[in-house]
């Protein structure tokens, strides 16, 4: 009797056990919030950020993991709504369980994003350029500050170079990253001497296709005698309604030309790029640099997305700066899990500072000890009449960013790393 008893309490022990490892066996993977927008105004740009966090996932899981532990992804449409990204956001943090975010692309969907993630302690990776006048414990900026973009490339525009611009029009989708980087441009404008009647401000909503009175208003601007350029910050899909105008309207390169921060490789792809070759756009990244590591980067992405028959991509991969910025941030993620040898919130926070990547610019990207951007070079493309960019102006190096505009009143002392909460 008691022999048969042990061995039912053994029994029953036993399928209890295999019963218990299956949640177990479930949660031996490290969970990866994918917050992008795949549907709505900004899907044109966000869609292909999501792929590249999912390609980089299934490379490092090739190679083993995190840890010894598999990466498993876990994707979210906020569908370019605003306060969605907070809700999905805590989505992620709260019942996903996930150990980092990599995400948004505006600065209103980060702004909204922002308080959930440093409230319930989580982690985001923003890959995209931005205002600056930010610095958060809980999120790591490796697209560019101002000083990393918008600056240079209106120094480059009042160079010789560039065409010794005297009269500006500074264009841009009506929301916090355009205002802002607006409002610093304009006090840097003033600072080298430029009147205020030779600074023309315009700002549409998103999702804007009519361009028409617009182009109208610049091509009269630019006629008042002074070389005239237009600084873009429009964003989304009404990149394609305005660039389209400017070629139907003729405004050509060689007499205003427009130097855009959100317009790249993925956003031309539905474009007719012939009439706008000689147009500008400054950023930390070009599809067409030469280097073996981007060429090394540019083939993993083409087989990529021809196996994932990713729609565009795998007929015509391209690859653009917010994805290198998006590589960059998940390997860097990676590098600093294993030095902490935790997924922690707080150690991975502590490990990143310093780490480094060999990045596809031919640079090597480096995250600064203490203010949580990276280093990085800054290059102004022309555009090419294939949708490509002729790199005409670059730094010699990688360049540290400053988070806090010396061109805004106040920001004098700020500290460079962000406030323990």
């Amino acid at each position: 009797m008691q022999r048969r008893f042990t061995l039912k309490a053994l029994t029953a022990a036993v399928a209890l056990s295999s019963l218990s490892a299956v949640p177990a066996f479930a949660a031996d993977t490290i969970k990866v919030g994918v917050l992008h927008s795949l549907s709505g105004t900004m899907a044109i740009s966000e869609t292909v950020l999501k792929d590249t966090v999912l390609m980089a996932i299934d490379e490092i899981n090739a190679k083993g993991g995190v840890l010894g532990k598999k990466l498993e992804p876990v994707v979210v449409d906020p569908a370019s709504n605003w306060p969605l990204f907070a809700e999905k956001t805590k989505q992620l943090l709260t019942q996903d369980k996930v150990a980092v975010i990599f995400g948004c692309w505006t600065s209103v969907s980060r702004k909204s994003v922002l308080p959930v993630v440093e409230e319930l302690n989580g982690l985001l990776f923003y890959p995209v350029q931005y205002e600056g006048e930010e610095l958060s414990k809980n999120v790591f900026y490796t697209g560019a500050a101002p000083n990393q973009q918008a600056i240079p490339a209106v120094e480059y525009l009042m160079s010789k170079d560039g065409g010794s611009a005297k009269r500006f029009v500074l264009l841009g989708t009506d929301y916090v990253y355009p205002r802002t980087t607006n409002k610093i441009l304009r006090a840097f404008l003033k600072s080298k001497g430029i009147a205020e009647s030779d600074i023309m401000e315009e700002y549409t909503p998103f999702g804007h296709s009519d361009y028409q009175t617009i182009i109208g208003k610049i091509k009269k601007f630019s006629s008042e005698g002074k070389k005239t350029a237009v600084i873009s910050t429009i964003n989304g899909d009404s990149n394609v309604p305005f660039y389209k105008e400017l070629g139907n309207q003729g405004l050509k390169a060689k007499d205003v030309p427009v130097v855009a921060f959100s317009v790249g490789e993925e956003e031309l792809r539905g474009v007719d790029t012939k009439p706008l070759v000689g147009h500008l756009a400054a950023w930390n990244y070009f599809m067409s640099v030469k280097n073996p590591t981007n060429d090394e980067f540019i083939k993993k992405w083409s087989a990529y997305a021809k196996a994932k028959g990713i729609a565009g991509h795998k007929d015509k991969p391209l690859t653009n700066d917010p994805m290198e910025a998006t590589y960059i941030g998940i390997n860097m993620w990676k590098q600093a899990v294993e030095k902490a040898k935790s997924t922690d919130v707080d150690k991975v926070i502590a490990a990143m500072g310093g780490q480094t990547f060999k990045a596809p610019s031919g640079f090597t990207a480096k995250m600064d000890e203490k203010n949580h951007h990276l280093h990085k070079p800054v290059f102004i493309g022309e555009v090419k009449a294939d949708g490509q960019f002729n790199v005409v102006w670059k730094t010699p190096g990688p360049v540290k960013a400053m988070p806090w505009s010396p061109y805004i009143e106040g920001n004098a002392g700020k500290p460079d790393e962000p406030v323990k909460k």
